[in-house]
């Protein structure tokens, strides 16, 4: 991302890459679905894949900040302008991880995880690989409750943390779409939550009373929970285009099995928590 001023104020290039070139096409739909929540769009040249942008604010905080419950809610009203367009923008190139093909991408995720794993790994990443994969069918029940939600699939912005959210001008706006992917809308709630600490279950009820025209809370909470168990193979995959399996970024080597560990644990949802 570089910056430069100009007479009509300072704004930013981003280069996208070939992993990350369906920005352009999730910016021409914000610019027409949900103009206020994103950066202002001047310029898209699709052939090299870049975006102008105008700069707007600093970022909301510390990334590792837990977000303001009105910044949740802010997202999900992005989300449901966004609605109608998700099955247009999986063919213009945004991952696809709805519920009915994430049993496929489960098996990409650990397929890559465990050839990372024959290169560089041990006997306890080879365990947790294995514990992984032993829990495939029940991930395809997740998938497939999952998959009849009455809240239909979205954008996930997928790295939801407070140093992707501008604050200013009396707007909040969204940025860094390079991991977004479509899926179920309460994917999102995945990264946010996790760093939420004991404010979890107040964020996560002001979040999914955006969708309470859809069901009742309580199907909304089991549907958050599913999500969120689904979405960590999204981020393992995510990772995985970030810094692929062959172990050469050392900073970030373990990132995907990392990741795909956490389907061993409790998801950062509030089960069975309507409180607000």
């Amino acid at each position: 991302m570089l910056t430069a001023p100009t007479a009509g104020g300072r704004v930013w290039l981003k280069a996208t890459a070939g992993e990350t070139a369906h920005e352009l096409a999730l910016y021409r739909v914000f610019a027409a679905a949900a103009p206020d929540h994103v950066p202002t769009v001047i310029a898209l040249d699709p052939e090299r894949g870049w975006l102008l942008l105008r700069d707007h604010a600093p970022a909301l905080a510390d990334p590792r900040a837990p977000l303001p419950a009105a910044v949740l809610v802010r997202h999900a009203q992005l989300q449901r302008s966004v609605t109608p367009h998700a099955a247009a923008l999986v063919t213009d190139g945004v991952p696809d991880m709805r519920p009915a093909v994430m049993p496929q991408r489960f098996a990409e995720a650990v397929d890559a995880v465990s050839r990372f794993v024959a290169r560089h790994g041990d006997a306890v990443d080879s365990a947790v690989v294995d514990a992984v994969r032993a829990r495939r069918a029940e991930f395809e029940g997740w998938c497939a409750a999952l998959a009849e939600s009455p809240v239909p699939a979205s954008v996930d912005h997928n790295d939801l943390h407070a140093g992707n959210v501008l604050v200013g001008g009396g707007a909040v706006r969204f940025f860094d779409w390079g991991d977004a992917v479509i899926a179920h809308p309460f994917a999102v709630l995945l990264v946010p939550l996790q760093m939420a600490g004991e404010q979890g279950p107040r964020l996560q009820a002001a979040y999914l009373r955006a969708f309470a025209d859809l069901a009742p809370m309580e199907r909304l909470v089991a549907d958050a929970e599913l999500a969120c168990r689904v979405a960590v193979i999204a981020r393992v995959l995510t990772w995985v285009r970030a810094v692929g399996v062959d172990g050469e970024d050392l900073r970030f080597a373990r990132a995907p099995l990392e990741a795909l560990a956490a389907l061993l644990e409790v998801p950062p949802t509030a089960s069975g928590t309507t409180e607000g």
